[in-house]
Parts: structure tokens; C-alpha cells; sequence
């Protein structure tokens, strides 16, 4: 099936989805998971099935809006982010179960890190509306505040401001907070907010040290004497490596995804592709497995991975049982499953993908 076939009986068996009213709530939710059972998807080494049902709550004692991202504690504690102000932040279980909900001043909740301090651990929000990183203990309780980084000298005032993701080195506690939705800058501080530099800027036309949608940072620390950092250039469709201080490495070409952020394990970077083919094809998300060499594998939910010549051709999604919509985020736990929440998609709670290969 071609990319234009598949987004023809996409659209088509999307359209009656909606039709029947599935997915708008959580009874409906329910009816929708319980079709996922028995689906697998993934290519290669890395196939998985839905679990049906994971994490579906009651919308009315706990909505979400746009989940947007997940981490695990060292409890093994899964905790996920909406915009929703009634519980910014849903904590399960591995089976599914609610543990704990709390915040009610994120309303533009959107980066999620975990941060581990001398055997305490530390959340960092990054909040769209408030234009602020907060970072808070695992109760909820903030103890700073990263506000815009008039230090930089490139920031007219602090709307111009729109943090999406951070990321902590876990060598000496730096922050790094991508500035996605702003003016597309990487911000450097050290682990008490002090800042340090900055790299980065818009640039529309591709450009190497420069992005259009710095979505999503990483410390990649899978070269233990050199680690680097990986980010985002969405709009690029790509992910680029730079040095810890801000310098150019590499690029590695994703043609056709609209990734959103880079997640490490093991050898492997999983990210969610929140769109693909193009960035108009609403609801035509899916899963990106990538190897130590950033050569993708497995691609749950989207076309198999072809390489030709070394590069990688276009993706796009393959979804016949419409698994997802706009994958946000992933997490992976010790078991190799994963778990995906996802932005506006009719207010569903997280994906559930149980590893059988």
C-alpha cells in the first residue's frame, strides 16, 4: 500500500470512528480500548500488542485534556502531564491504577523531566501559558522557578518565551531548556538556575545549528567519557546532536515524522511522531524505535523502515486499526513495554504497548 492509499482508508475509517461518536469520553473510551485488544504493531525486533483499557480513569473525578508527557520514579511510579488544571499530574501504576493526582496551576503543562538529586528526585514543568519552568518535589511542593532568560539578551520580553522540554545532565545537575514553541533557543544553566549560555534560533530554511521547533532535548549518555545532547528540529523532521556546550555534531534525517522528543533506553531513543507525511495530516501519529547507531527499526503504527542507499525514505502512517492519533510522548519501563500519552486526541488517557518481540 502506497503513502496516498493508506491515508485515503485512514481518513475514511477515521471519519466513521468519529461518526459512532468512539473516543470522546470515558465510557466511549472504554468501547475503543476494548477494540485494541489482540493488535500488534511494530516491525522487526521491536513489535508490540495494545493493552486495551490501560489507564482509562473516570473523566469526571480525573480528566485530562493534551497529555502530554511521562516519566517513572525510582519506585516505578508512572507519572504523565495534561493541561487539565482539575489534576495536572496523573500518577499509576504499571497495571493501570491511579495512585495519586495533583496540581491545579499548569494550565499549559507540557515538558515533564525527572531529575534524581542525591537520592531525592525533582520534576521540572515546562508551562507553555505561564512562560516558566517550574520545578517541583513529587508531592507537587515548587522550589525554583526558571522564568525567561532575559540573561540571554535575545528575549524582548518573556512571551517570547515558550519552553517545551528540559533536560538534566546527570554528571553536575545542568538544566537545558529547549525553547520549542518560542524562539526556538537552548538555554544552559547550572543545577541551581544559574545560567551559563545559549544556542540556537529560529531559522525556517533548514540550517544546522539552528531550529524550527526545538521540541524535545535529551542527555544522551550512552558514550559514557562523551556524552552529547540530542534535540528535536520538528518542523525539520529530524534530530541533531550537539555537544554539551552547544556545538554542531550531527543530523539524522527522519523524512516524513514530526518528532517530538527523544527518550533513552538502553541503546535504544524511542520518540512520538505527533503527525507525519506532512504536518496537515491531523491524526497520523506513530512510534519511532531507533538503534545505538540512529538507524530506525520499528516504526509501531507508521510504515516499516526502508533504507535505500544508506538514507532512510519517507514515513508515514500505517494504521489500519487507528491505534493513535497525535503521540506526544513515550516511556519505556524495565519490562520493555510502553506507554504513550497524546496530544489532542478527544482527551484519551495513555497507550499501553505490552513488548512481544
Amino acid at each position: 500500500m502506497n503513502e496516498h492509499q493508506s491515508r485515503r482508508n485512514f481518513l475514511k475509517t477515521s471519519t466513521l470512528a468519529m461518526g459512532t461518536g468512539l473516543v470522546v469520553n470515558s465510557v466511549s473510551a472504554n468501547k475503543i480500548q476494548k477494540k485494541m485488544e489482540n493488535i500488534v504493531i511494530g516491525h522487526n525486533s521491536h513489535k508490540y500488542k495494545v493493552v486495551a483499557g490501560w489507564g482509562v480513569l473516570d473523566a469526571d473525578k480525573n480528566p485530562v485534556n493534551d497529555c502530554h508527557e511521562m516519566v517513572e520514579d525510582a519506585k516505578g511510579r508512572l507519572i504523565m502531564c495534561t493541561n487539565e488544571t482539575k489534576n495536572n499530574i496523573l500518577i499509576y501504576d504499571k497495571s493501570g491504577k491511579l495512585l495519586e493526582a495533583w496540581g491545579t496551576t499548569y494550565p499549559g503543562a507540557h515538558g515533564l523531566t525527572i531529575s534524581n538529586e542525591g537520592g531525592e528526585q525533582f520534576l521540572f514543568i515546562c508551562d507553555n501559558n505561564r512562560h516558566q519552568v517550574i520545578k517541583t518535589d513529587l508531592k507537587g511542593r515548587e522550589v525554583m522557578k526558571l522564568e525567561y532568560p532575559k540573561e540571554t539578551g535575545v528575549y524582548e520580553s518573556p512571551n517570547r518565551f515558550v519552553p517545551t522540554e528540559t533536560a538534566i545532565n546527570p554528571a553536575n545537575g545542568d538544566i537545558y531548556v529547549a525553547d520549542g514553541y518560542g524562539s526556538q533557543y537552548i538555554t544552559q544553566y547550572d543545577s541551581k538556575g544559574k545560567y551559563i549560555r545559549h544556542f540556537g534560533g529560529y531559522s525556517k530554511e533548514y540550517s544546522d545549528e539552528k531550529f524550527d521547533t526545538c521540541h524535545g532535548i535529551l542527555v544522551d549518555t550512552r558514550d559514557k567519557k562523551n556524552p552529547t545532547l540530542l534535540i528535536t528540529d520538528r518542523s525539520h523532521t529530524c534530530m541533531k546532536r550537539f555537544t554539551l556546550d552547544g556545538k554542531f555534531l550531527a543530523v539524522y534525517h527522519l523524512p516524513g515524522t514530526f518528532v517530538c522528543r527523544p527518550v533513552l533506553h538502553g541503546d535504544y531513543i524511542f520518540a512520538a511522531a505527533y503527525r507525519s507525511s506532512d504536518q496537515s495530516w491531523n491524526n497520523s501519529g506513530y512510534i519511532q524505535v531507533m538503534d545505538k547507531n540512529m538507524k530506525v527499526i520499528s516504526t509501531p503504527g507508521g510504515s516499516e523502515p526502508i533504507y535505500k542507499d544508506g538514507k532512510l525514505q519517507r514515513q508515514y502512517k500505517d494504521d489500519p486499526n487507528q491505534v493513535f492519533m497525535h503521540p506526544h510522548d513515550v516511556w519505556v519501563d524495565s519490562d520493555e513495554n510502553i506507554y504513550v500519552p497524546q496530544w489532542s486526541s478527544k482527551k484519551t488517557y495513555p497507550i499501553k504497548l505490552e513488548r512481544i518481540a
